[in-house]
C-alpha cells in the first residue's frame, strides 16, 4: 500500500475514533443532564406539593383507616427539602374541622407525622362536655366522629374542666402550659397555634394530652386515597420494612385485602 494512502487510511481511522468518543461523551453528559431535572423534579413536587402517607393507628377511624395510602397535598402548606428538617412555612392556614397533617410536638420521638382534625385555630375558646366540643361557645356538628360506649364520662370528654385527671407521659410540660392557657373554664388557643383531635375520640392520641401544634408545624392535608389495604396496624408503623412488604405481595396474591371501595376516595 503506497505511504499516502496508509496515511489517508490512519487519519480516517483516528478521526472515526474520535468521533466515537465524542458521541459516547455527549451521550453521557445529556443521561446526567436528564437524571438531574429528573431527581430536580421529584424533590420540587416532594417538598412543596405533594407526598405519600400511610396511616398506621386507628385514631382516626372511621374516616380515615389504618393502611389508607393517601396523597397529602403540600400546596400552599409547608415547603422543604426532602429527608431533611429544612422547611418553611408558607401561606395557607388550617380550617377548623379540616384533616391536615403535621409534624407532632413530641421531640422525644423525633417530631413524628400525625394526622387529626384541626377543631381549634388561633383565638378560639374550646371545651368539650359530655363528648360534645364547643367552640367559642356553639356546638360543633361532627358526624364523622366514632365515641365508645358510656366515654362521655370519661375526663378526656370533658375537656379541659376534668384536666387533673390526665396523664400526660409524651408531654408533661403540658399540663403547666394548659392551665395557664384555660380561661372561664376554656382553653385558649394561642396566637400562631392549632389545636387537633382524631375523630376516634376515645382512642386517639391528640392535643389533649400533648398540647398545641405549631404552624410551623403543619405538613398540609390529605386529598386522595390511591390505595387501602385491611393488615395489622404494626405493618404500618415505622421501620417495619419486611412486613410492609409482605402486605403487598399478600395484596396482590389475596385481592379481597384491597379495600377496593375505599380508593380514590377523596378529601
Amino acid at each position: 500500500m503506497p505511504a499516502e494512502v496508509e496515511e489517508r487510511v490512519v487519519k480516517k481511522g483516528r478521526k472515526r475514533e474520535q468521533k466515537d468518543q465524542n458521541t459516547l461523551g455527549d451521550r453521557a453528559w445529556r443521561e446526567a443532564v436528564s437524571w438531574f431535572w429528573v431527581i430536580l423534579a421529584f424533590l420540587f413536587i416532594e417538598g412543596s406539593l405533594v407526598q405519600a402517607r400511610v396511616i398506621p393507628t386507628g385514631s382516626m377511624e372511621k374516616t380515615v383507616l389504618i393502611g389508607d395510602h393517601l396523597i397529602v397535598s403540600r400546596f400552599g402548606y409547608d415547603a422543604g427539602v426532602p429527608f431533611t428538617n429544612l422547611h418553611v412555612p408558607l401561606w395557607r392556614n388550617p380550617k377548623r374541622q379540616q384533616i391536615i397533617v403535621f409534624r407532632a410536638p413530641l421531640p422525644g420521638q423525633g417530631y413524628p407525622d400525625f394526622i387529626k382534625r384541626c377543631m381549634g385555630v388561633p383565638g378560639d375558646h374550646i371545651k368539650i362536655v359530655g363528648g360534645q366540643v364547643f367552640v367559642n361557645g356553639i356546638p360543633l356538628k361532627e358526624p364523622y366522629t366514632v365515641h365508645r360506649e358510656g366515654a362521655a364520662q370519661t375526663a378526656p370528654e370533658n375537656f379541659p374542666a376534668r384536666r387533673d385527671e390526665l396523664i400526660f407521659p409524651d408531654r408533661p410540660e403540658w399540663a403547666a402550659e394548659l392551665s395557664s392557657d384555660i380561661v372561664n373554664g376554656e382553653l385558649v388557643v394561642p396566637p400562631g397555634q392549632y389545636f387537633m383531635m382524631g375523630d376516634n375520640r376515645d382512642n386517639s392520641n391528640d392535643s389533649r394530652f400533648w398540647g398545641f401544634v405549631p404552624r410551623e408545624n403543619i405538613i398540609g392535608t390529605p386529598v386522595i386515597i390511591y390505595m387501602s389495604i385491611d393488615a395489622p396496624e404494626e405493618v404500618w408503623e415505622p421501620g417495619h420494612v419486611v412486613d410492609r412488604f409482605g402486605a403487598y405481595v399478600s395484596a396482590l396474591i389475596h385481592p379481597s385485602e384491597v379495600r377496593w371501595k375505599r380508593l380514590f376516595h377523596t378529601f
